[in-house]
């Protein structure tokens, strides 16, 4: 059969033509560049603009392979509503158009982590969660958790998948925690009373059959975490939204330990165990709170005074209490299966605040921060009028683990619109765990310092960028305002204010802006609403993508918001014809992450600033200017309204990853451009 098949280049042309699109050259070339590297094994990273068409251009060449070799495809993704498009429209509408060439249609399925679907057990025996301390006693809390588990135990009867995202409107992460588990909590199919009718047995053997499954970032890095395997058995992966990578592993990867973790643990722990030693961890919960609140928030490095014995206490008492608890009985789950399934739930949590302590208690073993595994801080956050405060820990570095459980595993596709920075692949890809791919090492150094692995190991990998289909210089400016003074952190300053007024009235309201902080979007709301006639929409007035909808709606409206609107905004036409960004997003210096990685580097000789920061803001940056065309027809201006992308000594590694939009520093010129966009409008 696979000499029957049609080669790439013309299942992709009878794709196209089926689903009513137009032909595009650098569709093609990326379709045929994937058909290459699932054919050598090397892995491949592709940038494609927006409107290339790379969810067809990787689709088309994953399912003849998958089809051809009987072998699965897993496709990844970092966002919801992308894994929603791959799922509800491409692949049906791909799968229907290619039935004919490739012999059959191809089956495809969606697979999420198990606590993204009901639990039927809790469901049926009514087995639920204490809420934290701190709400037990809110009437609020405790009536709207009530009415969402009714509405959620309603639910269970009429949905199909019992997929979270599936239920609209949503429901509180609290109310999900009551109906569902996650894989350490469950009991197991063959053990649990109502195992024949999971959702998530259903959606794995759903999986298990299918050519091409769609999972997200942080189940394919669970699966590489663990060890255990949740995805079938595949020979590819693509990772769509590559550039959210490294973050969502890390994000995977990241734990903390708290004086409520480990006073619910013991709470659910004591109901099965001895008291004394629910009461032992309870204590050494009570000595851990006393002992963050006298510490100033930030990053540890090292154990502070105190921390040692009482981690160690936590330990003992978690480990004594878990010991205590003792095996399972023969038959206990079927007998009683709310007991087996609290028992499950009490272990999991005990054994999370025990591999917690001990994680903190051996991160400072290796003297040398740049090789430690882990960076450790204090964080302190309000919640409703409280302050939570929470010890947190994640890798200094995720490439080793990406390298050895992903690329070594699979030939692996990266694909984005974002993906060099400063022109290069190679930032994103030596965090990827690649060898750098240029022949001159870039100072940019791994997460950790440590010299990349050279191009003669087996790691081998290509990169294509295949451009985009809009024509940037005709379509759009990017306007820098020089003359402004840099940004402080005071907020946003008058004349600031003054330029967002004079480019938003200019536009006639179409503006999206993007700011730094919520601080500054509503500053800037506030302020536009006094003097504009045109309306303001600002993230937070409602649901963002309710906000969304209404901005794309009404042509004068503008829409002022933070970090998610940088990346989650897809509005074309004429109702966004001005992006404004008030300035260049350097994370902040405060966090100890990346600030940890920044130091890292920078000992061992790398620039630091380049490879973590500049990196962050230069990605980020990428992705607000992007929202500005959508489509071919789009036509606008981005202003960044922070001078240090013109002056500072790092500006043109910034615009090097950046669109080749017309650029210019004057603002007579971008107002007379935004009026003459304006006044076109029909």
């Amino acid at each position: 059969m696979a000499d029957q098949l049609p080669n790439v280049p013309e299942l992709l042309q009878t794709a196209v033509r089926s689903l009513g699109g137009a032909e595009r050259t650098s569709q093609l070339t990326m379709a045929s560049a994937v058909a290459h590297s699932i054919d050598t094994g090397e892995h491949l990273a592709v940038q494609a603009g927006t409107g290339t068409g790379k969810s067809l251009a990787y689709l088309v060449p994953s399912l003849r392979h998958a089809v051809e070799s009987g072998r699965t495809v897993v496709v990844s993704t970092a966002t919801i509503a992308l894994q929603r498009q791959l799922v509800d429209r491409d692949l049906p509408r791909l799968a229907d158009a290619l039935k004919k060439p490739l012999g059959r249609r191809a089956e495809f399925a969606i697979l999420k982590g198990r606590n993204n679907y009901l639990c039927m057990n809790k469901i049926h025996t009514g087995a639920s969660e204490q809420p934290p301390e701190d709400e037990l006693f809110d009437p609020f809390t405790v009536s709207r958790l009530g009415r969402e588990v009714v509405r959620l135990t309603e639910w269970s009867s009429d949905t199909e998948t019992g997929d979270r995202d599936e239920l609209v409107p949503g429901v509180s992460d609290q109310a999900w925690r009551q109906v569902s588990v996650t894989s350490r909590e469950c009991i197991g199919k063959n053990q649990c009373p109502v195992g024949e009718d999971c959702f998530a047995e259903r959606a794995r053997v759903e999986a298990s059959k299918a050519d091409v499954v769609v999972t997200n970032h942080a189940l394919l890095a669970i699966d590489a975490i663990t060890g255990i395997q949740i995805l079938p058995d595949h020979d590819v992966v693509v990772i769509d939204e590559a550039h959210e990578l490294v973050d969502r592993v890390t994000g995977v990867a990241t734990a903390d330990l708290t004086a409520s973790s480990i006073s619910a643990a013991a709470r659910r722990c004591g109901k099965i165990a001895e008291e004394q030693d629910a009461d032992r961890l309870e204590a050494a919960g009570e000595g851990w709170a006393g002992l963050l609140e006298e510490l100033r928030p930030g990053r540890w490095e090292g154990l502070p005074d105190g921390a040692a014995p009482a981690l160690a206490a936590i330990r003992d008492a978690a480990w004594s209490l878990r010991t205590a608890i003792g095996p399972a009985k023969p038959g206990m789950a079927a007998a009683d299966p709310e007991a087996a399934a609290a028992r499950n739930a009490a272990l999991s949590s005990v054994d999370d605040v025990h591999d917690s302590a001990v994680r903190i208690l051996t991160a400072f073993d290796e003297p040398d921060p740049a090789k430690r595994k882990d960076v450790v801080w204090l964080s302190s956050d309000e919640f409703r009028g409280s302050v939570r405060r929470s010890v947190r820990m994640a890798p200094l570095s995720v490439g080793g683990l990406l390298r050895s459980r992903l690329f070594a595993e699979s030939t692996v596709v990266l694909t984005s619109a974002t993906l060099t920075v400063g022109g290069s692949f190679d930032g994103l890809a030596v965090n990827w765990g690649l060898p750098a791919e240029s022949s001159v090492r870039p100072d940019s150094g791994t997460a950790i310092g440590t010299e990349a692995p050279s191009d003669a190991s087996a790691f081998r990998w290509n990169s294509l960028d295949v451009g985009s289909p809009f024509d940037h210089a005709k379509a759009g400016i990017i306007y820098i305002a020089r003359h402004l003074p840099t940004p402080g952190r005071d907020g946003l300053s008058p004349v600031y204010l003054d330029e967002i007024a004079e480019l938003v009235e200019a536009a006639g309201g179409r503006t999206l802006g993007l700011f730094s902080s919520m601080r500054a979007a509503k500053a800037a709301s506030e302020a536009m609403r006094e003097r504009l006639d045109t309306p303001i929409l600002c993230q937070g007035d409602d649901a963002t993508g309710t906000l969304v909808k209404a901005f794309a709606k009404d042509e004068p409206t503008s829409l002022f918001g933070t970090l998610s609107l940088w990346q989650g905004v897809d509005v074309p036409g004429p109702s966004l014809s001005l992006v404004i960004l008030d300035r260049i997003p350097f994370p902040r210096p405060d966090d100890p992450l990346l600030m940890a990685r920044q130091q890292a580097i920078e000992s061992h000789g790398g620039n630091g600033f380049l490879s973590v920061s500049a990196n962050h803001a230069a990605l980020l940056l990428a992705q607000g200017v992007g929202r500005l065309l959508r489509s071919t027809d789009d036509k606008g201006v981005v202003a960044v309204l922070d001078p240090r992308l013109a002056t500072a000594r790092y500006a043109g590694y910034l615009r090097a990853s950046l669109p080749p939009f017309w650029e210019t520093t004057n603002p007579e010129v971008v107002r007379k451009a935004l009026t003459r966009i304006r006044d076109s409008r029909p």
